[in-house]
């Protein structure tokens, strides 16, 4: 590990002469000289590698899992993240346990990595709780599905933390669409103004729902952060060591004063953006395949060979612990009560009060037309 300089933001070429993104192993799974990011990786060994291996076939399962969950009407809706388990697996070892995060919908991996159980996460998509975890404990925020208003949170919420002279940086997630909205911009602006200690992490997956990141941006989305005098980093998010070096800097440089930092991870969907989405309409197949090439577990994969592990054991235990989760969670869903609908009036405030209770009543009302439930139900 190394200080973070906290006086100079980093230093940037000219369009024309910067690298698509900074990259510490390529996709055929060599590594590769990163200087920028190389301070940040110095505990870095085979066994680390290894478990973030293992993490990111764990964060795929339950994305594949939950996706059939809700083929099979499990679940309501599900925001696939196929392809960008790097992003979120790397981001989320970056993080220390005194950090709090504010995601958007797709960060269910990062969710699950940082200790929410499996169950908590899906059971938000099933529709059978208004938020699945207690975020004070958790140090995750509930998800957020409307885009870009987790960074005006976030935001507030560094701002606090500076005042409260904690030693705590605030990470909030979003994707390649919201830059586009104003919650973004004035986030970005407070977050300036006032030095908060907030990690803006972007996974850029190319798709904002249907429209491409090209048709929303002219130049690099990491870009638009300098022109608020915020420093950014472009990193290669199928690389989940360059994810884990940025990330790493981004928290420290937060954490001891320093500010706000923007990551944009270059990724890709690989899936639809929900389950209610047809991505065949808009995605070209060339493309697609294009990024299969670059597949972030084929990628870690490929540069775990490459120092000598035993991939086999690896792939084995990986698919274990996999289908261990897997089993549970459908077990679990099996036996979970559903939260009765009156159950939206019960965190809304601290205290109770009578507006909040005429309203349940009036629901309560609403509902006994249909169900020949009591009034008081």
């Amino acid at each position: 590990m190394t200080d973070v300089d906290l006086t100079t933001p980093p230093a940037t070429a000219p369009p024309e002469q910067e690298r698509e993104f900074l990259q510490v192993i390529a996709p055929d799974g060599t590594r590769r000289a990163e200087p920028e990011l190389e301070p940040w990786l110095e505990d870095v060994d085979t066994d680390l590698i290894a478990r973030l291996h293992r993490e990111m076939v764990l964060v795929r399962r339950l994305d594949t899992e939950a996706t059939h969950l809700q083929r099979q009407g499990e679940l309501a809706l599900w925001p696939p993240l196929l392809g960008q388990e790097a992003s979120q697996v790397g981001s989320a070892g970056a993080m220390r346990a005194q950090d709090f995060m504010f995601p958007s919908y797709r960060e269910n991996g990062v969710i699950l990595l940082r200790g929410v159980s499996a169950l908590d996460v899906l059971r938000v998509w099933r529709g059978s709780t208004f938020r699945g975890w207690d975020p004070v404990a958790s140090q995750v925020a509930p998800q957020q599905i409307i885009i870009g208003a987790q960074t005006l949170h976030a935001v507030g919420y560094a701002m606090g933390v500076a005042r409260d002279g904690e030693d705590a940086a605030t990470v909030v997630y979003f994707g390649d669409g919201a830059t586009s909205q104003g919650d973004v911009s004035e986030s970005l602006v407070f977050s300036a103004s006032y030095q908060a200690p907030v990690v803006f992490f972007c996974q850029n997956n190319h798709w904002a729902i249907s429209e491409p990141v090209r048709l929303q941006s002219r130049g690099h989305l990491a870009d638009r952060a300098r022109g608020f005098g915020i420093p950014s980093m472009r990193v290669d998010g199928n690389d989940v060591l360059a994810v884990l070096a940025a990330t790493r800097a981004a928290v420290a440089r937060a954490s001891q004063g320093g500010g706000p930092t923007f990551i944009e991870a270059v990724t890709y969907r690989m899936g639809p953006h929900t389950t209610a989405d047809d991505p065949t309409r808009y995605q070209a197949p060339e493309e697609l395949e294009q990024w299969r090439q670059r597949d972030p577990i084929d990628r870690i994969e490929a540069h775990l060979a490459s120092l000598g592990a035993d991939m086999d054991a690896l792939r084995a235990e990986a698919a274990e612990a996999a289908d261990a989760l897997a089993a549970d969670v459908r077990a679990a869903l099996g036996e979970m009560e559903e939260a009765a609908p009156s159950s939206m009036f019960h965190h809304v405030y601290a205290e109770p009060h009578q507006g909040l209770a005429r309203q349940a009543r009036e629901h309560a009302l609403y509902l006994a037309q249909f169900h020949g439930e009591e009034a008081g139900a």
